[in-house]
């Protein structure tokens, strides 16, 4: 079980959205698991966190309709396997 979860809302995010994962992953902290919500962004942002998902095993993508942060935020704590939280957009 990882001991923090990152939890990333996502919606309109494809221009800055790898290099925001590559810092998190970059990290020291060995049991690490991020969580990308991706809140119907129309963008490319969806596909963008597929393939960061297929790239990291510690990487976890929810595609959801838009409802907003606070929507994304919620359904990344219900997803979260780690002891503590923390919050990145």
């Amino acid at each position: 079980m990882p001991e923090i979860s990152v939890i990333v809302p996502v919606y309109r995010a494809e221009a800055f959205l790898r290099k925001c994962t590559e810092s998190i992953l970059a990290q020291t902290m060995g049991e690490l698991e991020v969580l990308l919500i991706d809140d119907g962004s129309p963008d490319g942002s969806g596909a963008l966190c597929d393939q960061i998902a297929g790239e990291d095993s510690r990487v976890r993508v929810f595609h959801k309709e838009n409802g907003g942060v606070s929507s994304a935020r919620n359904l990344g704590m219900a997803q979260a396997r780690g002891t503590y939280l923390s919050f990145v957009d």
